[in-house]
């Protein structure tokens, strides 16, 4: 099992904006901690505020080490294939080929709104879109033409660290229609962490295994990840009460009953039981997300956490 961390890029209440020296601070405490990988989320605008996961990544480079990079995950239909595409190309480049591209349709109707695309077209949009990515960042190679999008008579320049370009994967919460579209299109799939349970990883792992041997994809081989794995690691009961009932559940969207199976919030011991659990169902990695005090939280997975399951 692998383990990384989310940049702490949405806000939680009252904590001060976030700085460049902060987020130095957390990407340098989770590369000497451990942690694996380093995860930046993307909204253009949220319930709550929101720092650009993309530029956040790109500032805390130089403290990120040897993990590996990851958008958990992008929209390259909000953004653009374009744009994206060649903000990854940089990340790649300037990281020295440490970055995985993850990406998704995105689930807020508000990002679309802003940017002026049909909610309902965003599914077609992100198949294309995954495609127009791809050519994008192998400069060279063959363009996409396609109802949305055309990648003819565009390279970008530099392009990324890696001549095949890194590595897409693709979100997915489990769907049917979701995991044909990681074994179609990804070289990896991005499980969410608040929309599954142990059980319902392992269904979802095994029904996406089915589809990738069509596609000629080893199933065996294919990586994954749980991603947006909020996290809170607390003795006192009432204060994981707390973060679930009154800050995660009005956030998210979602009942407190469920997420309280769900997420790694409470005391340390029960937090490396779901662990465990979520690699005994086959998760290869979690990308773990502070809620509120990111520094303190991090130090209380890695001693709390990650040091029982070492041993």
């Amino acid at each position: 099992m692998e383990f990384g961390a989310h940049l702490p890029l949405m806000s939680w209440g009252d904590e001060v904006a976030p700085t460049t020296p902060g987020m130095a601070a957390y990407a340098r405490l989770a590369n000497d901690s451990g942690f694996a990988w380093l995860g930046a989320n993307d909204h253009v605008v949220y319930g709550r505020p929101w720092l650009d996961g993309l530029v956040a990544l790109a500032s805390v480079l130089a403290e990120s080490g040897s993990m590996t990079l990851a958008t958990t995950v992008g929209l390259p239909v909000v953004r653009g294939p374009g744009p994206f595409a060649k903000a990854m190309a940089a990340i790649d480049l300037l990281s020295g080929g440490r970055l995985v591209v993850g990406a998704g349709p995105g689930s807020s109707e508000r990002d679309y709104r802003a940017m002026g695309i049909p909610w309902e077209e965003r599914w077609p949009r992100f198949e294309e879109a995954v495609r127009a990515l791809r050519a994008l960042l192998r400069p060279g190679g063959p363009a996409f033409e396609g109802t949305f999008y055309s990648t003819t008579g565009m390279e970008l320049r530099p392009g990324p660290a890696r001549e095949d370009g890194p590595p897409v994967w693709i979100g997915s919460w489990g769907s049917d229609a979701g995991l044909r579209r990681v074994a179609r299109l990804a070289e990896g799939w991005l499980a969410s962490g608040y929309n599954t349970t142990a059980d319902g990883f392992a269904d979802a792992l095994r029904r996406l295994r089915g589809y990738l041997e069509p596609e000629g994809k080893d199933p065996s081989r294919f990586p994954n990840a749980l991603v947006s794995m909020f996290t809170f690691v607390t003795e006192v009961p009432a204060e994981a009460e707390r973060v679930l009932r009154d800050v995660l559940a009005p956030a998210l969207g979602r009942d407190a009953a469920e997420l309280r199976d769900r997420l790694l919030v409470g005391p340390a011991g029960e937090c490396a039981e779901r662990v465990a659990r979520l690699e005994a169902a086959g998760a290869e990695r979690i990308l773990v997300w502070p809620v509120g005090d990111p520094l303190r939280q991090l130090e209380a997975f890695r001693d709390g956490v990650m040091s029982r399951l070492a041993g």
